[in-house]
């Protein structure tokens, strides 16, 4: 299987390494990276967003908008397509990685590694291909001023929450650099380690009795999604208007469907990894309303469960081309489960051992397979960047450079962006000035809801 990547420069030495990626900076000056400009040509981003809907399940699009009108942030979490295509427009050093493709801090997040431990990391890689390192690190940087201005904080407390995330960015890179391959591929960012961090003894006391409590909560299963029936089998429960049972209706199409792909998708795992799925019979199959970004794509959750009633809740979702594709270049797998697959265990510390993408030539939506993730663990994140967003924004900086690095060349990437701030400060002076980019288009999108262009609707 080849992997979608560039392959790093194993064979210089570190130095000769940090050196090539300093010279960089003669052709592509770090300063460059301030600038944003929307081009003449730019693109209306309404109609981008139609655009990208136009393969969705149409009368879930609605709801898509609807979750993306509230603010400029949830813009934002919904408009990858209409930031690749501004990124394809900025200077590049032509330094590639796996890319995660839609790096914005809600992508973030702690679940549970095989030992029960919790793991912060990038936890979504719908849009991942091989891209230049700055598209990821804007887009995070991006999404700090973004939610800042949408808690109506100042223009110089968002651009120091950007430059903190690219600054932890930098600074871990510059580490990873210096580190043997193996120990940069076995790294990862433990929660509690950084929970005990916070400075604050309050909110640092408050969230490890929390992060202990979910961890137990997330090691019990599944309570409020299913339930054991009385004839002894298992259903999964109804929750519009997020998860609607596909067994019940009487058209069973997409219950075929999911079936048929669930099925389909053991051949692409290891031959240990499917004596242990067939230790389980599914039992039953339920649509799922996921995301924002993802909300109007073919999701599915597979109910499993043991003669003894041990049960596991898989992911089936469907996996569109990637946003950056049209400026990165397509990808070199058909399949576009299987990219996203790749890409997760380039970028990803702890894998699935239930990972895989759908085998169907006959089928062209493409599909992966996951264990469904467990919400609680990942609200942590979530609930550390409301009490502490500086320190968050630390977090999410040092967790995408070890993502980067596992498939990149640390040391070149370390020596382009040097020692000091100049990176840095040029990639959050980006960040204010495509906040207010987000905010212009988010009120362009308001209008064309409240015009009857789109529709908004919860569903």
């Amino acid at each position: 299987m080849p992997l979608e990547h560039v392959q790093p420069d194993a064979i210089l030495p570190i130095a000769e390494r940090q050196k090539a990626g300093r010279a960089l900076r003669k052709r592509v000056p770090r300063s460059l990276h301030a600038q944003w400009n929307p081009p003449d040509r730019r693109r209306d981003p309404v109609q981008t967003l139609i655009d990208t809907g136009r393969h969705r399940i149409a009368k879930l699009v609605p709801i898509r908008y609807d979750r993306m009108r509230p603010s400029p942030f949830t813009f934002l979490r919904g408009a990858a397509a209409i930031m690749a295509a501004d990124l394809a427009e900025t200077p590049v050093s032509g330094l590639w990685v796996q890319a995660c493709g839609d790096c914005h801090l809600a992508n973030f997040g702690t679940f549970a590694s095989e030992e029960g431990t919790p793991v912060f990391d990038v936890n979504d890689f719908d849009e991942t291909l091989p891209a230049p390192f700055e598209w990821d690190v804007k887009r995070l940087a991006t999404s700090f001023a973004v939610d800042a201005r949408s808690r109506g904080l100042s223009d110089k407390t968002a651009r120091n929450l950007a430059r903190g995330a690219v600054q932890a960015y930098r600074v871990h890179m510059q580490a990873l650099s210096q580190l043997d391959p193996l120990t940069v591929w076995r790294s990862r960012v433990d929660i509690a380690d950084v929970v005990n961090g916070i400075e604050d003894p309050k909110l640092r006391d408050r969230e490890l009795r929390r992060l202990a409590a979910m961890t137990e909560a997330g090691q019990k299963g599944y309570p409020k999604l299913i339930e054991k029936q009385k004839g002894g089998g298992w259903r999964i429960l109804e929750k519009p208007p997020v998860v609607f049972p596909l067994s019940d209706l009487p058209d069973d199409t997409h219950a075929l469907v999911a079936q048929t792909a669930l099925e389909s998708y053991k051949l692409t795992l290891p031959e240990e990894r499917r004596a242990l799925i067939d230790r389980y019979r599914l039992e039953d199959v339920a649509f799922k309303v996921v995301g924002v970004g993802s909300v109007g794509t073919f999701c599915a959750l597979g109910l499993y469960a043991t003669r003894d009633g041990a049960t596991l809740l898989l992911q089936l979702k469907e996996a569109q081309t990637s946003v950056l594709a049209p400026y990165a270049g397509p990808s070199v797998y058909r399949n576009q489960g299987q990219r996203v697959v790749v890409g997760q265990r380039l970028m990803q510390t702890e894998i699935d051992v239930f990972l895989g993408w759908t085998q169907n030539d006959r089928d062209d939506q493409h599909c992966y397979a996951r264990q469904l993730k467990d919400g609680r663990l990942a609200l942590i994140g979530s609930d550390l960047a409301e009490g502490a967003l500086p320190y968050h924004a630390t977090l999410c900086g040092v967790t995408l450079a070890r993502a980067h690095a596992r498939s990149a060349d640390a040391a070149r990437i370390a020596g382009y962006m040097g020692s000091g701030g100049v990176f840095d400060a040029a990639v959050a002076d980006f960040a204010v000035s495509y906040a207010r980019q987000t905010e212009r288009d988010w009120r362009l999108f308001v209008e064309a809801i409240k015009a009857g262009v789109i529709e908004a609707s919860p569903g």
